[in-house]
């Protein structure tokens, strides 16, 4: 028995159809997938400005702190004085 052409065009664009949906469907899957990852980003970005702008506010406070202690050890003549 033979298939009729047109029966078989139809067979053929009925598969095409079938995989460009399964495509349609993975392309979704990917486009969710990425945005996750997006997200991900955005978030532990936010988290290291976090970490910085912390470490920004240590950093002055040790500054401060040297400051301090390099006025008190003149006072006390305790620092090396450089000639």
């Amino acid at each position: 028995m033979t298939i009729e052409p047109e029966n078989l065009i139809l067979e053929m664009l009925r598969r095409l159809d079938r995989k460009v949906d399964q495509l349609a469907e993975d392309l979704r899957d990917v486009k969710r997938r990425l945005s996750a990852v997006e997200e991900g980003l955005a978030m532990a970005n936010r988290r290291i400005s976090a970490v910085e702008e912390g470490l920004a506010g240590v950093n002055r406070r040790l500054d401060r702190l040297e400051a301090r202690v390099d006025r008190i050890e003149r006072r006390l003549d305790l620092a090396e004085t450089s000639a």
